[in-house]
């Protein structure tokens, strides 16, 4: 078990800096003038300068696929520190898992969505190359791959103490029976009290709304009349 949880976290920073990788790879490919325009991930997210048929135009940066860039470094980063610290495991998943699905979004929507290629004149199509869904995918098995880490170093921990620690799921589970016991022992209000209570509640609304609307009004007055001195 332990062999198979090293495994899985070479998996996670195998995947996780794969993912990164694929950022600095081409995205996109626009048609332009007749002439094909290849922009890498990074040319996206971060901008930058492209020759094209009309000359080199400088591209805007694209939040969308900034924001996944950052989140898909952050991932390869804690997955490269898990293997020293213990802590940052389940930082690389969960930042893959969001950066995964962002890239799924982006990656089944139409190009034109997520790329400004204003700057770039006389474009006719835009088509997505392979290496926006392998970086789409490498994201989502970085997560699982970091996610299974996790249930599988627990299982380990919860074998080394003899029974003294419950796994996830036991815990979850546990979680789970005793929050729908608080909720039978709530005692919900009737129809009487709940018109009762709400009648109540309406009534000292209008009650303070009258006397902030007094109050409010008598300070302007003394305002004015102070003024007017």
């Amino acid at each position: 078990m332990k062999a198979m949880n090293m495994a899985l976290r070479v998996l996670t920073a195998v995947f996780g800096v794969g993912a990164l990788v694929l950022f600095f790879l081409n995205f996109v490919q626009v048609t332009a003038g007749g002439e094909l325009v290849n922009l890498t991930g990074s040319q996206l997210a971060f901008g930058g300068s492209v020759a094209t048929a009309a000359g080199t135009v400088s591209l805007a940066k694209s939040a969308h696929l900034l924001f996944c860039f950052i989140l898909t470094a952050i991932a390869a980063l804690m997955s490269l520190l898990a293997f020293k610290f213990k802590n940052s495991r389940i930082a690389a998943p969960v930042f893959g898992l969001i950066a995964g699905i962002y890239m799924l979004v982006i990656s089944l929507s139409t190009p034109g969505s997520f790329v400004d290629y204003r700057p770039i004149a006389d474009v006719t199509y835009l088509s997505y190359f392979l290496n926006i869904y392998l970086c789409m995918g490498c994201l989502i098995l970085c997560a699982v791959a970091g996610f299974a880490g996790i249930l599988v170093a627990d299982a380990i921990a919860v074998q080394e103490s003899n029974g003294a620690k419950k796994t996830i799921p036991q815990r979850l589970a546990q979680f789970f029976r005793e929050y729908k016991s608080e909720i039978k022992k709530v005692v919900w209000p009737g129809p009487k009290s709940v018109v009762k209570n709400t009648v109540i509640v309406l009534v000292m609304c209008l009650i303070v709304g009258a006397f902030i609307w007094l109050l409010d009004f008598g300070l302007s007055k003394l305002v004015e009349l102070i003024l007017q001195i």
